[in-house]
């Protein structure tokens, strides 16, 4: 079997915005994965691998990435985690709408014969979550969103969504698209029915190791061309400009529960 996983950067979360010119100024940023990303590729890598068995594998991971060429030190990270492979578009993705994101990675997916697709739920940059379900209408495959759990046995996956009332459980068949929600990383959330039952995998998204780090320079990145893959850009999504949300006003004290309740009744009108 062969796993495709998308992977992004993107400015650190953890770092305080700038805006110039009507938009973000990320010329100084620090530029870090994608968290979900990262979860969608321990995802693959706990389905691909036979815990406790190294070298033997039930699948091959790919990571792909649309972004400059040059600037694919995410895709080296991921490839340090464990994935087979690369496979980068060499394009800036600021300068694509979400249309010709998701014909590009179905180009890509297609072109390498795939039986998976794992994706994060969203970007956190922009809190995009419209690149999986788009893929899945491109490529005519089934799809299940927001996974928490995923069970692969032979060509099914029985992939668990939690919902207000309880977990919705969705069987696929293979190949399929599947986005990843952040519980997916929990130590017995992903199973592949090779790996022992009794097998614990630690919680959230493994790091590199030295082994890993060094392995990560020998592996094979392809580069691709939009037209490599017969996609242009439409451009029929724009963003128009990114502001800072007005600042809150300062907090009232009040003398007593009544005065709280005629603020809240009669200024505020929330109740």
């Amino acid at each position: 079997m062969k796993i495709l996983v998308t992977v992004k950067r993107i400015p650190d979360p953890d770092e305080s915005l700038k805006f110039a010119g009507g938009g973000l100024d990320t010329s100084s940023s620090k530029w870090v994965p994608n968290a979900f990303d990262e979860y969608a590729v321990e995802t693959a890598l706990r389905l691909a691998e036979i815990a406790g068995k190294r070298g033997k594998k039930l699948a091959e991971v790919i990571v792909m990435s649309v972004c400059p060429a040059k600037q694919r030190q995410h895709v080296t990270q991921f490839l340090a985690m464990g994935a087979d492979r690369g496979v980068v578009v060499d394009h800036n993705p600021d300068e694509l709408d979400t249309i010709a994101i998701s014909k590009a990675i179905a180009g890509v997916f297609k072109k390498e014969k795939c039986d998976l697709l794992l994706i994060g739920k969203l970007s956190q940059d922009n809190e995009g979550n419209q690149v999986g379900q788009r893929v899945a209408g491109l490529l005519g495959l089934p799809q299940a969103s927001f996974a928490a759990t995923v069970n692969w046995n032979k060509d099914t996956l029985e992939v668990g969504r939690e919902v207000d009332d309880g977990v919705e459980i969705k069987r696929l068949p293979l190949p399929a698209v599947v986005s990843v929600d952040l519980r997916v990383v929990l130590p017995s959330s992903v199973v592949n029915n090779v790996t022992p039952a009794s097998h614990k995998y630690q919680e959230g998204p493994r790091l590199a190791s030295l082994r890993g780090i060094t392995m990560a320079k020998r592996k094979k990145v392809k580069v691709l061309k939009l037209g490599d893959l017969g996609v242009t850009n439409g451009a029929t999504e724009k963003t128009v400009a990114i502001a800072a949300p007005p600042a809150r006003a300062a907090g009232q004290r009040v003398g007593s529960v009544e005065e709280l309740f005629n603020k809240l009744t009669k200024e505020a009108k929330v109740l």
